[in-house]
Formats: structure tokens, sequence, C-alpha cells
């Protein structure tokens, strides 16, 4: 299946960094806590995400992409396993031969698929934040394709919007950001059956401080299909001398 779509172009350069991330319910209770840790060499960005989650489940993904003009995908690794996740995957794409393997478990032992598919420019696996920090002002809609793991391989489409800007606070210095509405489109008769039967994708959103340096404040939505909607946030130290 071949989807068309342009990539993303860069605005602004991605670096190395190590950022810690925090993963809660949107109630507040805290689930995981992340690392994201991301490499330069050259144009190529190495970027890792991991969630260690208080029950022993982990979401760990590895991306590799390429910032030269624009965004592309050069690989992408995630698994999923542990008591929060009902279906444990493990998902391995690499653009250039167009190689898709997904592991998961099936009823009595482990399931190998393996596909080959035409992969389209503007992939966005592991990335997303990354492209939507970079996507130009006054652009009402971008749509970026994603392999989903269903747990077959399968490649959507997602439409990304901004919404209203909106107002947050650091240290009671109020600061600007713009939420993503971020919306799979399944595309064929699979959009039409998806709400019938309750597998429409939930919508995930992206908030993004502007200015200068666009940075990425935080994000509501599923990890996975049919999951519950988590919320993930930079997240600050706690030091022992300041809890008394």
């Amino acid at each position: 299946m071949t989807v068309d779509g342009e990539p993303v172009a860069v605005r602004h350069r991605e670096g190395t960094v190590h950022g810690f991330l925090a993963l809660r319910t949107p109630e507040g209770r805290v689930l995981a806590a992340g690392d994201l840790i991301q490499t330069v060499d050259g144009d190529t960005v190495t970027a890792r995400v991991v969630f260690r989650f208080r029950d022993g489940s982990l979401d760990d993904e590895t991306t590799v992409f390429s910032q030269n003009g624009s965004f592309r995908l050069i690989s992408n690794h995630r698994v999923q396993k542990g008591p929060l996740f009902p279906q444990p995957a493990d998902v391995f794409i690499e653009v250039a031969t167009g190689r898709v393997t997904s592991r998961y478990q099936g009823k009595r032992k482990e399931k190998i698929e393996k596909e080959r598919m035409v992969l389209p420019p503007d992939l966005a696996n592991g990335m997303i934040f990354q492209m939507v920090k970079n996507i130009a002002a006054g652009t009402r809609e971008t749509r970026l394709s994603y392999i989903a793991a269903t747990p077959f391989p399968r490649l959507v489409k997602l439409s990304v919007t901004p919404q209203a800007e909106e107002t947050f606070s650091i240290a009671g210095t109020l600061q600007k950001a713009i939420p993503f509405n971020l919306r799979v489109e399944l595309g064929g008769i699979a959009a039409i059956i998806a709400p019938l039967v309750g597998k429409q994708p939930a919508d995930t959103n992206i908030w993004i401080a502007g200015g200068d340096a666009p940075a990425f404040v935080k994000s509501e939505g599923p990890h996975y299909l049919g999951g519950p909607i988590w919320r993930t946030e930079t997240a600050s130290p706690v030091w022992d001398s300041d809890k008394g």
C-alpha cells in the first residue's frame, strides 16, 4: 500500500539532550518515569524514549532519523511489554528496505509478522513530537504517515491540526502553548466499520510552546490501540534536601 506525503521541513534542528518525563493518568496519578535521550551525529539523530512503569511494564522506543532539509525516518524500534499492555509488541521498521517486523504474543506462543512495504517520505513513527515542533505557523492541516501495529503492521494517515492557543505557567510566569490535535485516519472500509466496533483510535493532543525555540510541553493520548488516555509531561527533579 502506498500513501504519498511530503516530509516536514526542518526549521529547528534537533540537538543532544537528556530530558526527564513523567507519564500520568488524566487525574494526575503517576504511572511511569521516563527518559528522552537524544544524540546527534552530523545530520543523523538517534532518539530513545523509555518509560519504566511502577508495575514493571516497559515502553521503550528508539528512533533514528535524518534532518538534512526535512525530517526523514531511518529506523524505528518500539517494545511494549508488561501488565499494562494487554498485547505485548515488538515492532521494527527499516525504511531503506521497507522491512517491517512485528513480534507479538499469540494464544500459545510468540508470533512474527514480516512485511515489505513501500514507505512514504513523511513516515512519522518515533518522531511525531519533533515534526510537530517544526510545523510552520498558519498551517491549517499537516498530514503524516504512520505504521500502526494492530498487531499486524498497517500504514495509516495522521491529520495534525493546530487548535486555539492556551496559557500555562512556569514558576508563576505565564507562557503560551499551541495544542495540536492528531487524528488517525484509517481510510477505506475500515473508516466506516471502526466507529461501530469501537476500534477508531482516540485522538492525541500535543502542546508546543512557540517562539524561537519551540518546546514540547505535554501530550495526552493512548500509547497503544484501544488504550486509555495517558498524559506525558516534562518532569522536574525533587532533591532529598527539599523534602525537609
